[in-house]
């Protein structure tokens, strides 16, 4: 990699939560984004990928889930939306192996389930969140 754009470059470390139901992924609007994407956030130094995760669940959906519930399904890396351009997130993503009944807290405005044409509808999309969704699509998890 070229010098100059590695320093340019900042990466992101994140985790992501997939959840489907009814062939669909559960996906969180953000009110600071204006946009769908993965339920999750930013991993702190201190943590694990998937204690961030359960961390950011509860925050954003109000649903308490442990990392025994969760099964490491890919890792993703992509522009940050929402974030200033040279933003590299990188994103383990897992699955959530339990039933939950999530309900949208803190900045998080609704959450709802898609399909990758349903999703390419929308105005706004996150290539990690779009990444995703072609993935579980490829993989017939999701349609």
């Amino acid at each position: 990699m070229n010098q100059n754009i590695k320093s340019a470059t900042t990466f992101l470390p994140c985790a992501g939560l997939l959840y489907i139901e009814h062939r669909k992924l559960l996906l969180a609007f953000s009110n600071n984004k204006q946009c769908y994407y993965l339920p999750g956030g930013k991993i702190d130094a201190h943590e694990s990928a998937a204690a961030a995760l359960c961390r950011e669940v509860l925050e954003e959906m109000n649903v308490t889930i442990d990392t025994a519930d969760l099964e490491f399904y890919t890792h993703i890396t992509a522009p940050a939306y929402g974030e200033k351009e040279g933003v590299i997130m990188e994103q383990d993503c897992f699955l959530l192996k339990k039933k939950i009944a999530p309900a949208a807290s803190a900045e998080i405005a609704a959450l709802h389930y898609f399909s990758v044409e349903l999703y390419k509808k929308e105005t706004n999309q996150a290539p990690g969140a779009l990444m995703v969704l072609e993935q579980l699509q490829a993989a017939d998890l999701i349609d």
